[in-house]
């Protein structure tokens, strides 16, 4: 309403207000923008949507060709959303299923081949070996289980429409096509799990943009081929979500609340502490 009372002014608020929801009742529903869905039905227009939203970002119109172009809706991502059980384990249940004995052997061999590494990595970063392997054996058993058998953007397109958490995986989508953009990886090269995560520590697009490192020295930042690079980058993240040098992990302490910072899940967070101390103190 107008400041002297009246709301039938033809050049006021009300007249535009009204012009604007009569042009919207013209327009076709399928050609309206769809926030989200629970099936693959709206999918298509979610997608045409989703890419004058890219543009708005700065994606160019070849990256969000080259990343975008024929990729359709994947229920098995959706199934897979969910049902994540496994965190709903018990600790001891959920340590038992994930590390044993052959785990622990064979993340400290790997720390004294990568000594060196581990050692510049801790000197820049202030992650100390144990930690950042553990984090490597839980995630990708160091790297065995790294099939690539999910194109990440066709997973991303999926989970960003789909309404559980649209927000959370529009705004991966988006770092995504970024890291397309800036030659990182190509979209054939963006293979990882079913919910986006990139390489043999799973970093998810957005954590890539902001914390992965070239510590290689070749110029790619190589989370999938590139020892230094994806422990350096884990070491990145810890560090740049507060990770106190020197200091103890165990459960109470910064350190151990920055792990919270890796994965929601406190089975999770109990499991990388107790695991990497385990590392740490031998058999």
């Amino acid at each position: 309403m107008l400041a002297n009372g009246s709301n039938r002014n033809p050049n006021g608020s009300w007249f535009r207000l009204a012009t604007v929801v009569l042009a919207l009742a013209c327009v076709p529903s399928g050609a309206l923008a769809q926030t989200c869905g629970n099936s693959g039905a709206g999918f298509a227009n979610w997608l045409a949507s989703f890419r004058a939203k890219a543009a708005a970002h700065g994606i160019s119109a070849g990256t969000v060709s080259s990343a975008l172009d024929g990729v359709t809706y994947d229920s098995t991502v959706v199934r897979l959303d969910r049902s994540q059980r496994s965190f709903k384990l018990s600790f001891e249940e959920f340590y038992a299923r994930r590390v044993g004995p052959a785990l622990i052997r064979r993340g400290q061999a790997l720390m004294r081949t990568h000594r060196a590494t581990l050692d510049r990595i801790e000197k820049r970063f202030g992650v100390p070996a144990p930690v950042l392997i553990a984090i490597w054996g839980l995630e990708t058993n160091y790297g065995a289980d790294t099939s690539g058998r999910f194109s990440i953007l066709r997973s991303l397109a999926t989970l960003s429409y789909d309404c559980r958490r649209s927000p959370f995986f529009t705004a991966h989508l988006l770092d995504a096509l970024r890291i397309v953009q800036r030659g990182d990886m190509t979209p054939a090269q963006l293979r990882g799990g079913w919910a986006g995560e990139i390489g043999q520590t799973q970093f998810l697009p957005s954590a890539y943009v902001k914390y992965a490192v070239d510590f290689d020295g070749d110029g790619r930042r190589d989370l999938v081929n590139s020892v230094p690079d994806l422990l350096a980058s884990t070491a990145s993240f810890l560090k740049g979500h507060g990770w106190q040098p020197g200091q103890s992990w165990e459960p109470g302490t910064a350190n151990y609340a920055v792990i919270r910072d890796w994965n929601r899940a406190e089975v999770y967070q109990r499991t990388i502490a107790v695991m990497a101390s385990k590392l740490r103190d031998g058999p």
